[in-house]
């Protein structure tokens, strides 16, 4: 008897062990029902694209602008980069230990390092062609990144960096899965790239909304097909997001009927591969960006768009609006209940309650 009763209490205590290590993963509240904003500057300037930095967000913006909000100090840097007579607008932006990159998109393209410390700039590739437009940027670790642009010949601009950077060079054409005539990507909130890992994913929209898939780096490349809507020039996937290897969320729909709320959102649970419509005439329409709450388990997710701030407990297959602020394009978490977010004319910071 003696032998089993220190058999169950060493098992009771295992069990107990491995719940709470698990538990330290996950938020200690269950759902959130409500929000409160407050607001960390007011301008007129347009942000699709934020990067947290321990207690600085970075934003990249219109008119040649670029800066951070120091959210200890309370206190907004802002830069122009000034370059010839041209009013450069910065989409993408993305970061290593020591810089913040910055890529505008249209002609010339222009791809920016920024000294975290001085606030230096130095351009890092230039690139000259009537069609380029570069949509986001992201990187896998401090030496190595990614950027993608819409098609020049007849596939993605890819650009990589392997020395954390100082250069950059584009993917020959011919290591390039070939796009449909009128497919293209979005630059609407820096979310088109999503890295896990070694894996990344790169989405989609306009005549076909598929997902590129790459293993190794974007050495090779794999493409899925969706159920996204297609078939438009402003239709498609806008934004995407993985919680993990295999579990990953899609959203878009149709930017010119931005209150349309089906064929807008689906899910995989393969890395990709296959993906299942979701939330079909219901929660919002039009979505510039969806991300995943941290340590939720994949079950919570957020979107920003058109219709307004919207949340889901479920996977994303049922949706609530949190708020109905239809100017934030984009949207990054910055701990499991705060998010910081941007948009037309300002920075706000979301506090999720329960």
């Amino acid at each position: 008897m003696k032998k089993i009763l220190l058999i169950l209490v060493f098992v009771l205590s295992f069990i107990s062990c491995k719940t709470n290590s698990y538990n330290n993963n996950v938020k200690s509240h269950v759902f959130f029902n409500r929000v409160e904003i407050d607001t960390l500057f007011q301008d007129k300037i347009s942000i699709r694209a934020i990067v947290s930095d321990q207690n600085k967000i970075w934003y990249a913006a219109d008119k040649s602008r670029f800066g951070f909000f120091d959210l200890n100090e309370n206190k907004r840097i802002e830069r122009h980069i000034v370059k010839d007579s041209l009013k450069l607008e910065f989409r993408s932006i993305a970061q290593n230990e020591k810089d913040v990159f910055l890529l505008n998109v249209s002609n010339p393209a222009l791809l920016y390092s920024i000294s975290k410390q001085t606030l230096q700039t130095k351009l890092v590739y230039q690139e000259n062609h009537e069609k380029v437009f570069y949509d986001s940027m992201q990187f896998w670790n401090n030496k190595e990144g990614i950027a993608v642009g819409d098609p020049i010949e007849g596939v993605f601009s890819i650009l990589l960096t392997k020395d954390g950077g100082d250069s950059w060079y584009k993917i020959p054409t011919s290591n390039l899965p070939k796009l449909d005539e009128g497919e293209a990507a979005f630059a609407a909130s820096n979310t088109n790239i999503v890295i896990k890992g070694n894996l990344t994913w790169i989405v989609s929209g306009g005549k076909k909304a598929r997902v590129f898939y790459s293993s190794n780096k974007g050495i090779s490349w794999t493409v899925y097909d969706t159920p996204i809507v297609q078939g438009e020039t402003m239709t498609g996937i806008f934004t995407a997001d993985f919680y993990n290897t295999k579990m990953g969320y899609i959203a878009g729909g149709n930017y010119e009927i931005p209150t349309q709320n089906y064929d807008n959102k689906a899910i995989s649970f393969d890395s990709g591969k296959n993906w299942t419509l979701v939330a079909q005439n219901q929660g919002f329409g039009y979505a510039s960006c969806v991300q995943y709450v941290p340590n939720s388990r994949g079950k919570e997710l957020v979107s920003v768009g058109a219709t307004g701030l919207y949340y889901s407990s479920d996977r994303g297959h049922s949706w609530k609006q949190l708020a109905s602020d239809q100017s934030l394009y984009t949207i990054r978490f910055i701990n499991d209940s705060t998010a910081v977010a941007a948009g037309k004319n300002k920075l706000i910071r979301i506090r999720f309650k329960p």
